[in-house]
């Protein structure tokens, strides 16, 4: 499993020229999707082996430490449909939230809709927003999810906490794709 290197990704310059990169304030990800990273993930989030989470427990904490230990964040993991969760069983962006031993408030809210694994890239940076406010969202927020891949998923989210009263949002992921 190769880590990342911390640079500005061609994503995020693409994003910087939106209305939407004021939303999101950075990412930072443990890992680079590699062939065998993928082939983990798809065992891990697609095939029910919940258990393999668990090997990134230690990493992960180590990450999110490294660059939110302060108290003011809280964690906000990103959430799967309620016909997503029936399909799978659980929501990878939880367990990975719980890994963090942080403050965690399950702000969101996700509409129903195609797989983002199966959308083409233009189908994801143009999708509608599938996320809406279950609670009073928190001031500082650090958005979880497992792949980072176009940006997407996490501005939408960050847009509906940021539309909502949250001062900052910021994203910490397993993955970048």
């Amino acid at each position: 499993m190769k880590q990342t290197a911390s640079i500005t990704c061609s994503d995020c310059l693409e994003w910087e020229k939106t209305s939407y990169q004021a939303m999101l304030e950075r990412n930072v990800s443990l890992y680079s999707y590699e062939p065998f990273m993928q082939d983990y993930i798809a065992r891990w989030k697609y095939r029910g082996d919940y258990v393999l989470g668990k090997v990134f427990e230690a990493e992960f904490r180590k990450l999110y430490l490294q660059h939110f230990k302060e108290s003011k964040y809280e964690v906000v993991p990103i959430p799967l449909s309620a016909e997503r969760m029936a399909e799978r069983g659980f929501n990878q962006a939880e367990e990975l939230a719980a890994f963090t031993r942080a403050k965690r408030k399950n702000a969101l809210g996700r509409k129903h809709g195609e797989k983002q694994s199966k959308r083409s890239r233009l189908h994801r940076v143009t999708a509608d927003n599938p996320f809406y406010l279950l609670s009073e969202p928190p001031q500082f927020a650090v958005l979880i999810d497992d792949i980072y891949t176009t940006g997407t998923t996490l501005r939408h989210a960050a847009q509906v906490l940021k539309e909502n009263g949250t001062e900052f949002v910021t994203a910490c992921t397993l993955i970048r794709g």
